[in-house]
Formats: structure tokens, sequence, C-alpha cells
């Protein structure tokens, strides 16, 4: 697509915050030293690159996809608005959510596409979508979908592996058949030329509501906070490699042992501020009946990990479904009514002075 095309590079001057690089054919392969490079990332930061993943094909079709749908006017794309009811699937048109406790606006319209209508097209089970979804429906997002379900049930397994779980412990609680908030996003969000402040983000800090995260760009802009410090630094893109990370199921589920880091969306840095910032996201969330709470019954690690926690640390008592519909309705800027609403979408990480 045009709008990837003749990007600037990102500038040797800003500083960035080094990911481990892990290599998905050689995880594949159950190499060893692969799968440690992968639990390091996933227990300190919770986010990674991973390279030779085999989707970037696909990643190029979905953007051209999200290209063609943020082309169409605003009132046909608003027929297919998400809505203030906790629904994340559909259309989201920019300023719709609140970035800080503020009320501050963020700047991003995306798309979503529900994985479980994705892969029940022709038929529904959530909602309709724009006419530029339906005709890449079976040509473009199925295969991204589901090539995308892959890597990340492989990544689900070695983690499980590691944390001591029984065999298939989380894929069971993502599988394909159960209804979920899973679901691919792809994300517009408008040049800055000259920089605007780094508090002004176009998307607030957060930590990821699911499991894993399957991320996609072309510019700079995705920042994380550093354990352990106050500094928000550069993650810096790298062609070819998807970054990954950790949700707040994938911290509960293990009793705080996988890592689920705040991070937010600033503009691009310098030169690259001048275009418009796209980015791809397939987010895999447990389905909807699933309890949020640490498997401590299934894992002798988890259990001791949790037994070294305040009483109650990660007992959400909140099922998949609730606990990402009040995260989704608690940013939607007409829902609020104070500091409080902001406050009541956050996450497992949330830190108030975190913006």
């Amino acid at each position: 697509m045009s709008e990837l095309e003749n990007l600037p590079p990102f500038p040797d001057d800003v500083p960035t915050h080094p990911l481990l690089v892990v290599d998905y054919e050689l995880l594949l392969k159950r190499d060893e030293a692969e799968i440690d490079k992968l639990w390091k990332a996933a227990t300190e930061l919770g986010f990674w690159y991973l390279k030779n993943h085999g989707v970037n094909a696909e990643v190029d079709q979905m953007f051209e996809m999200g290209a063609e749908t943020m082309r169409l006017p605003l009132e046909e794309k608003m027929k297919y608005e998400q809505g203030d009811e906790g629904m994340s699937f559909g259309y989201k048109a920019a300023g719709a959510n609140a970035t800080d406790e503020n009320g501050t606006l963020d700047t991003v319209e995306f798309i979503n596409v529900s994985k479980d209508d994705a892969l029940a097209w022709p038929g529904k089970v959530h909602r309709d979508y724009p006419s530029t979804v339906n005709a890449r429906m079976e040509s473009t997002i199925k295969p991204f979908i589901e090539k995308s379900l892959a890597v990340n049930y492989t990544l689900l397994d070695l983690l499980g592996e590691r944390l001591g779980l029984p065999k298939g412990a989380l894929e069971k609680r993502h599988t394909l058949e159960e209804p979920s908030g899973s679901e691919a996003r792809c994300i517009k969000n408008p040049p800055r030329p000259g920089g605007i402040s780094e508090e002004k983000a176009a998307i607030g800090a957060h930590t990821d509501f699911g499991s894993l995260s399957f991320l996609h760009n072309r510019l700079g802009g995705l920042q994380v906070l550093v354990p352990g410090t106050s500094d928000w630094q550069y993650v810096k893109p790298i062609p070819g490699h998807a970054i990954c990370n950790l949700g707040d199921a994938m911290a509960i589920f293990s009793g705080g042992i996988l890592r689920s880091n705040l991070h937010r969306v600033v503009p691009p840095p310098k030169e690259q501020g001048n275009y418009e910032r796209w980015s791809l996201v397939f987010f895999t969330r447990p389905g909807n009946s699933v309890i949020l709470r640490p498997l401590s019954d299934e894992s002798p690690m988890i259990a001791e990990a949790v037994a070294k926690l305040p009483p109650g640390r990660y007992d959400t008592g909140s099922t998949s479904k609730d606990w990402f519909a009040r995260r989704i309705k608690n940013q939607r800027i007409k829902n609020r009514t104070g500091p409080e609403t902001w406050r009541a979408s956050r996450g497992t990480e949330h830190q108030p002075s975190a913006y």
C-alpha cells in the first residue's frame, strides 16, 4: 500500500529499549536455547521481537484492507462503530476513547474484526462489518487470523510448559470454538508534523487486555515503561519482525510470573512524525466464560509464586468477557463521569502517574 512505502528510517539518535529477538522457526523445532530466550523475555519485560513467523504477506494485505476501510466516508464507517456498551468489534473513530484520567481524547481510528466472525464467515457470530472488510474476509482477514492463532498457540504451549502446567492447560482456556474477545485490529494515526508533547499520547498507558498480542508496525511510536523506572522508551520497528507482548490474562494465570507491561503509543520520532502511522495487531484473548485467576492448583511453580503475594492479588473474580468489557466500556469518552471512569478501565499494572 502506498501509505507504507518510502518511509524514513527510525532515527539513530533516539534512545530505544532493546528487545530480545526470538526465532519462531527455532521455537517450532523446540530449540531449548530459543525457548530460554522466550522465557526470559516473557518474565522480565513481557515484550520481544519475533522473526521468521511466516505472516509477512498476510500482514501487507491486512494493511491494504485497513487503508481501504479508512478511506470510506466517516458516515459509512460510523454505521459499524463499536458503541459504548463494552463491545470492541467494529470501527472506532478518533476521539472516542480517553487516554488518561483527565479525559484527554485519543487520536487513532481503527477497525477490529472478531476472530469468531472471521472463522465463521460467511456466517456471523457478533456483528456486521463495512463492505471493505467483507470483501477481504475470505482472502485476507481469515488467513491472517489463522496464521496469527497458530503463532500464539505455539507461544501458549511453550510458556505453559515452562510454567509447569499440564499439557493443553492454557490452550483449553483459548479454544477456537468458544466465543472470545480475540480480534484483528488495523490502526491509523494521523501525521504529527513537528511532533507534539509525548504526554499527549495517541493511545494512553495501558496493559493489554488479553493473553498475547502479535503486533506489526512500520514507524516508531510504541513505547514501554521500563520495569523499575519511570522512563518511557521507544521500541524500534525492525522490518519483518513482529513485536509480541503478554497481556493481563497471562499475568493473572501465572500468578505474576509472566509480565504484562505498561506501554503506550506516542507520535513517531522526528521525520517519521510527518507520516501516517499504521499498525496491525492480532489479540489472543481467553474464552468468554474463562475465570481470570491464578492456575495455582495446576502448577506448583504458580502456587509458590502466589504464596509470596498479598492474599487475593490476582483473584479477579471476573470472567474474561467481563474483564474485557469493563476495560473497553470505561475508556469510552461518552461513558466518562470523572477520573474514576478511567481508573476503572485499568488492568493489572495500573500506575496513576503513568500516562
